[in-house]
This record gives structure tokens, C-alpha cells and sequence, in this order.
């Protein structure tokens, strides 16, 4: 009878053996990875860590299912690198500067060298790279440094310009607009360029028609306009920010919280001959809009009706708040 006791605490302590081994296997299971530095080799298959590149790509039969294993190699500690395959991803704020034939790159066979954006207001890359947010494409040429497109640009910075001139396949970065577009052989691929204007201060520009306009603009005015190449037409555009009403051209964004209260034939809105009252929704409770208007988020139409204010449909609705 003694001998329970004792039966009863060993079994104890193995119980407890086993909890402390699970535990221990559990927190190291857990364990935060260790983060790759310097370089590594992978199956072709596997994710690539962020900031990482393909430096080299070759045949391998410890990578089952595609036989391609690759080298990479962190940038977070570099500056430029003479040769990244191109099928590797490219980090955010780095260029590709050149191009050309690899034999260590199996699958692609072609290899970048590639720079990364620090001081440079501007650089010449090919046309392939990716072009950082804030840059545009003043110059695009042939070059032969450039294997699979054959074709270069010059990339310049924006932050401390007001305009630039810029190759009309350009990124146009936001809250610029385009005033003019023309000719320009200096621009290989579409052989027009831009100029671009930042909006700052402005509260009406006049933009060509293929212009991005910023949130809150609206176009008043539409013409012909031989200063805007590929288009022949320019609009007058104004911001609506300190406005309750305003007139515009139909083809015109309409800003959130703002009904077309009238639609007529006006010339000065060339494409479509059409022109709109518009009105800031604000204290209103009931409102008269054509049918073509939005309807204000919380708003309902409680009644319909033809009218003759309303050219291009013919009919208004009265609407209120819900």
C-alpha cells in the first residue's frame, strides 16, 4: 500500500517532463524568424523578402518542380547593383540604368544594372525600369544599352519645380495638369511632349483636354485649340472650393456633393454643345435637379416631371433629404 505514493509521483514528474517539452517546442515554434541578411540561394518557387533581388539564376536538382534555383541579395544596405536578373522584382526607389545579355540568368537571359534614388534630381534609365512617384520623362532616345526595348529616358525630379517639360508617355505626377502638347522629337515612342504646371495657388487654368484634372476641378469652357497636339481642343478649368454654384461644360468631373440644377446648348462647351448649372448641396432640404444628376448621398427623388431646363433628357426630379 506504500508503494501508491510513490507510483503516483513518478507519474507526476513525467507528466510534468511532458508539459515542460511541449511548452518548450511550443515557444520555439513561435520564435519570430530570423530575418535573412547578406545573401541567400532559393528555389525559383520561392517568395522573394521585400527589398531582395535576383542577382544570378541557374539550373538546379535540389529544386524540385521548376529545376531553377536563384541567388538574391538584400539592398537595404546598398546603393547600386551591376547586375540584377530581369525577372526580379525591383525594389521601391530603384532604377534600372542599363540592360543587357546574361548568361547567368537562366530564363530570361537578360540582366539590369540597377541604381537606387538618393540625392540625383535627375537620371537616365531604361525605358523598362519603374519611374519613382514625382518623377517624369523629360527625354526619350534610342539607345543601345537598353536590350529589350532599345529606348532611354532621361527621369527628372519635380519636388522643387512649378513646370517642366515632359514626353507626353510620362507619369504626370498628382495635382499637375498639362497646359500645352506638341511635336517634339526628342520624345522617341509618341513624339510629343507636354508642359506640365503644378497646381499651387491657382484657382482657374487653362489645360489641354487629355489633361488629368485635380479632385475638386471643374471644366467651364471647352475650344479649339491648336496648342494642345493630339487633341486640338482645351478646356478652362476652375476649382470649386470656395464656390456654392458654377457653370460648366457636361463632359466635366462633377464634385462629391454637387447637383446639375440646369442643362442648356452652349458653344463655349465644345464635344458637346452642353453646359450645366451646378449646385452645392449644404443646408438645402429640397432641391430640384435634372435627371442626369447625381443624387447626394441621404437624398431621395419624391417626384419627376418634364422640363424644359434640362436639354439632353428633358426631365427633373425634385428630391429631398430622407
Amino acid at each position: 500500500m506504500r508503494t501508491a505514493p510513490n507510483h503516483l509521483s513518478r507519474l507526476l514528474t513525467v507528466v510534468l517532463l511532458l508539459l515542460g517539452l511541449v511548452t518548450a517546442a511550443g515557444a520555439q515554434a513561435h520564435a519570430t524568424p530570423q530575418r535573412l541578411t547578406g545573401s541567400a540561394t532559393i528555389c525559383s518557387n520561392s517568395p522573394i523578402p521585400s527589398g531582395w533581388v535576383v542577382t544570378s539564376s541557374y539550373n538546379s536538382s535540389s529544386c524540385a518542380g521548376t529545376g531553377v534555383a536563384y541567388t538574391i541579395t538584400d539592398t537595404s544596405n546598398l546603393t547600386s547593383l551591376s547586375t540584377v536578373c530581369s525577372m526580379s522584382p525591383i525594389p521601391a526607389s530603384w532604377v534600372i540604368t542599363s540592360a543587357y545579355n546574361a548568361g547567368g540568368c537562366q530564363g530570361t537571359g537578360v540582366a539590369y544594372t540597377l541604381v537606387k534614388i538618393t540625392t540625383q534630381s535627375s537620371i537616365v534609365i531604361c525605358s523598362q525600369s519603374p519611374i519613382p512617384p514625382g518623377w517624369v520623362i523629360t527625354n526619350a532616345y534610342n539607345s543601345t544599352a537598353c536590350a529589350g526595348t532599345g529606348v532611354a529616358y532621361t527621369i527628372g525630379n519635380t519636388v522643387n519645380l512649378s513646370s517642366v517639360t515632359a514626353c507626353s508617355q510620362s507619369p504626370i505626377p498628382g495635382g499637375w495638369v498639362i497646359t500645352s502638347a506638341y511635336n517634339n522629337t526628342g520624345c522617341v515612342g509618341t513624339g510629343v511632349a507636354y508642359t506640365l504646371v503644378r497646381i499651387t495657388t491657382q484657382s482657374s487654368v487653362t489645360v489641354c483636354s487629355q489633361s488629368p484634372l485635380p479632385p475638386g476641378w471643374v471644366i467651364t469652357n471647352a475650344y479649339n485649340n491648336s496648342g494642345c497636339a493630339g487633341t486640338g481642343v482645351a478646356y478652362t478649368i476652375v476649382s470649386v472650393a470656395n464656390l456654392t454654384s458654377v457653370t460648366v461644360c457636361s463632359q466635366s468631373p462633377l464634385p462629391q456633393g454637387w447637383v446639375i440644377t440646369s442643362a442648356y446648348n452652349n458653344t463655349g462647351c465644345a464635344g458637346t454643345g452642353i453646359a450645366y448649372t451646378l449646385v452645392k448641396v449644404t443646408t438645402q432640404t429640397t432641391l430640384t435637379v435634372c435627371s442626369q444628376s447625381p443624387i447626394p448621398q441621404g437624398w431621395v427623388i419624391s417626384g419627376s416631371f418634364n422640363s424644359s431646363s434640362c436639354a439632353g433628357t428633358g426631365v427633373a426630379y425634385s428630391i429631398r433629404r430622407a
